[in-house]
C-alpha cells in the first residue's frame, strides 16, 4: 500500500535556489474531488499518473506509476479540462530530509511552497531559514485546488 505523509509551508526567501537546477513540471487532473485525485504529471521527459486518496490529518494513500511520455502529453492536452499547473521544482536535502520547493508559474505565478514528506505524522525535523508559515491543513494550497482555483484568482 502506498502512503504519503506531507507537510507544506510557504517559502519566505530565495536561498533554496543556490546551486540547484530545478525540474520543470506540468500537471493536470483527470479527477479532483474530496475523496480522490487522479493526476497526470510530466517532469522534464518523464510522465506519471498518480492516484491519491482522501487526507486523514496529514496522511493519505498515494500510488504513482510512470507512463509513456506521449500518453502523458496526450492526456494532459485532451483529458485535463482546466489550465495546467506549471512549476519549477527544486529538490533540496536539508538536515537529513528532502524538501521539494515548488515555484509556480502561469496562473499560479507568485506562489512558492515547500513540502516535506515524513515517515510519521509527529516526526521531528529542522526547518530551513527560508521556510515560513505552515499551510498543510489549508486546502487552497493543494495542487488540485490550484488547478481548479489558480492563485491569480485569489483575493489578496
Amino acid at each position: 500500500m502506498g502512503c504519503e505523509i506531507e507537510r507544506k509551508f510557504l517559502v519566505t526567501g530565495s536561498e533554496y535556489k543556490k546551486c540547484i537546477k530545478p525540474v520543470f513540471c506540468r500537471q493536470g487532473y483527470l479527477t479532483a474531488d474530496v475523496e480522490r485525485t487522479v493526476r497526470i504529471r510530466i517532469e522534464d521527459d518523464k510522465a506519471y499518473i498518480t492516484i491519491k486518496g482522501k487526507n486523514i490529518n496529514l496522511t493519505r494513500l498515494e500510488y504513482q506509476y510512470e507512463i509513456p511520455l506521449m500518453d502523458g502529453q496526450e492526456m494532459l492536452n485532451k483529458l485535463c479540462k482546466n489550465v495546467l499547473v506549471e512549476k519549477y521544482r527544486y529538490n533540496i536535502n536539508y538536515e537529513g530530509n528532502l524538501w521539494e520547493v515548488d515555484e509556480f508559474i502561469g496562473e499560479n505565478q507568485g506562489l512558492i511552497i515547500a513540502e516535506i514528506e515524513l515517515e510519521f505524522e509527529d516526526e521531528k525535523f529542522e526547518k530551513p531559514t527560508w521556510v515560513g508559515e505552515e499551510v498543510s491543513f489549508d486546502k487552497k494550497y493543494s495542487n488540485s485546488n490550484l488547478y481548479s482555483i489558480p492563485y491569480k484568482k485569489w483575493r489578496k
